[in-house]
């Protein structure tokens, strides 16, 4: 649920606060705005002076004489709200706004990039102040929850939701017109008459009384009291329709000046995007000769190309075009290139922390620099050449590691939470091999492993190389029974795994598979 909280920021009483605006007036002057000769929302000086919701006209300026008093204006409360979310959305792009006066957007890229949600939060406390505006925040899992959370000021930790809300007032529950249905307000009434006084006791009553009882509204009322998976942040990325394309005069029939203009045009699109606030994790690089032929690829990588892997994949394909074999090469020159993303994401996505980490798992400015590196490598190499492991699953250690090239999606090979009855138990070796081994008996006889699964003789020696070691301990073996379905042909025999323990202390992980021994891992 991390990945998906959600950053809501509140201004309070926006229509007063832009009525004031309006008005030219300074912030500490009472504010009133009214429908139907009904007060809907007043200045915090206001309320100081005895002004309510709900109060009449003539009462409220009965308690407050110097009241300003306007009429309700959907229109001016967008007009001088709209600067405050583009002072927003100049910090983090995806801004959905809920009304005048209140937004929610995802919180992982602001976090991400300001090490920390708190942090977070209050840099967009800043931004806003700078647009003599007073706002507060909140973070929650759930976009509803959040909201309240921003009502009182508060950062609710990860999976604590429901906790949260067990403790507010039910009226919290149409305390925002945004978030619930025009008729909430009778909702609330018939639930307190009922004696439900918190949003804790109506999460507490069973799912089906609530449908059945009091309609669909308080169906979405009662999950968003129990903390339940609702919408994300639907902020919208701007309209983008990004594609480079270039007319190659003279035509290219040379992977150097290839390479040449793949460059260039990987920097203009780039440009492009970042003009746009968008990234690009999917793209197409289509190549035409003047023959008519064609090369169209599509990369896809997990973290959002830079200008260097966009011209280094469009070196790849390219080179992998001009230079391959007699029949898959064109017969003409490169006449046009074009690149095409497919799939865009908001530059959240490109947020890193400032003291955070360039590849998974990584650690500051260290980890950044390794990455360059990586990257430089893989561009001089080629895109295989440069892989990084990925938790797998299997029985064996190096049946639990799938290398993939480094920014391709990190996809594991097998699923790594199955059962796997009969892996290797942890922990796992720190060091991963594959050399043959002997392991004998007291008599210098090689030790086997039956059909039943156990030692043919007790193992006392391990001859590794050219050395021969003592054995302190051992453990196993532990069979697998693996490919028990395939024909006798086709099944790969005893297979099992023993621990050991050498005589200089160190430890082994042994294999056996078609009556040889190798040592697949060393614990250290």
């Amino acid at each position: 649920m991390a990945g998906r909280r959600t950053l809501a920021v509140w201004c309070p009483d926006w229509p007063a606060v832009a009525a004031a605006a309006d008005a030219d007036m300074s912030p500490d002057q009472p504010v009133a705005v009214i429908s139907a000769n009904r007060v809907v929302t007043c200045s915090a000086t206001a309320r100081a002076m005895g002004v309510r919701r709900g109060m009449r006209k003539r009462e409220s300026q009965a308690r407050c004489p110097s009241l300003h008093v306007v009429t309700v204006d959907a229109g001016r409360d967008g007009r001088y709200f709209d600067p405050v979310v583009a002072a927003v959305a100049e910090v983090i792009p995806t801004v959905e706004v809920l009304r005048p006066g209140l937004m929610v957007l995802p919180a992982a890229g602001a976090a991400r990039y300001f090490d920390g949600e708190e942090v977070a939060a209050e840099k967009l406390i800043d931004v806003i102040s700078a647009c003599g505006v007073e706002s507060q925040t909140g973070i929650a899992d759930e976009l509803f929850t959040s909201v309240a959370a921003a009502r009182h000021g508060q950062i609710v930790p990860t999976g604590s939701d429901a906790e949260f809300l067990a403790d507010l007032p039910i009226s919290e529950l149409g305390a925002e017109p945004s978030l619930s249905a025009a008729d909430r307000d009778q909702l609330i009434d018939l639930l307190w008459r009922l004696g439900v006084r918190t949003m804790g006791a109506f999460a507490q009553l069973a799912s089906s009384d609530v449908a059945t009882r009091f309609g669909s509204d308080a169906v979405v009322a009662h999950r968003a009291a129990r903390g339940m998976p609702g919408r994300a942040p639907s902020g919208r990325l701007s309209a983008t329709d990004v594609v480079i394309s270039h007319e190659c005069d003279p035509p290219i029939d040379r992977v150097d000046a290839a390479a040449f203009v793949g460059r260039r045009l990987a920097d203009e699109l780039h440009r492009a995007l970042m003009a746009a606030a968008v990234a690009c994790t999917r793209l197409t690089v289509h190549a035409t000769t003047t023959g008519g032929q064609q090369s169209s690829r599509t990369w896809r990588c997990a973290e959002p190309l830079t200008p260097e892997a966009t011209a280094d994949r469009i070196r790849w394909q390219l080179d992998g075009w001009l230079s391959g074999k007699a029949g898959d090469r064109p017969d003409s020159p490169i006449v046009s290139l074009r690149l095409e993303p497919v799939e865009l994401v908001d530059s959240g996505a490109l947020q890193f922390g400032f003291r955070g980490a360039g590849i998974p798992g990584g650690d500051g400015e260290v980890a950044d620099r390794a990455r360059r590196a990586l990257v430089r490598v893989q561009g001089l190499l080629g895109g295989e050449a440069v892989r990084v492991p990925v938790r797998s699953g299997g029985r064996g250690t190096s049946e639990r590691i799938t290398l993939v090239p480094l920014g391709d999606e990190l996809t594991p090979r097998s699923d790594p939470d199955a059962p796997w009855p009969g892996r290797v138990p942890e922990p796992a070796p720190s060091v991963l091999l594959s050399a043959p081994v002997r392991v004998c008996d007291m008599y210098d006889e090689p030790v086997q492993v039956t059909r039943r699964g156990v030692f043919s003789a007790e193992p006392t020696t391990v001859i590794w190389g050219s050395r021969t070691w003592e054995l302190r301990w051992w453990a196993g073996p532990w069979p697998a029974d693996e490919r028990w379905w395939a024909s006798p042909s086709e099944q790969v025999g005893t297979h099992a795994r023993a621990q050991v323990l050498l005589d200089d202390s160190r430890a082994l992980l042994l294999r056996y598979q078609q009556q040889n021994w190798t040592v697949e891992g060393v614990y250290e």
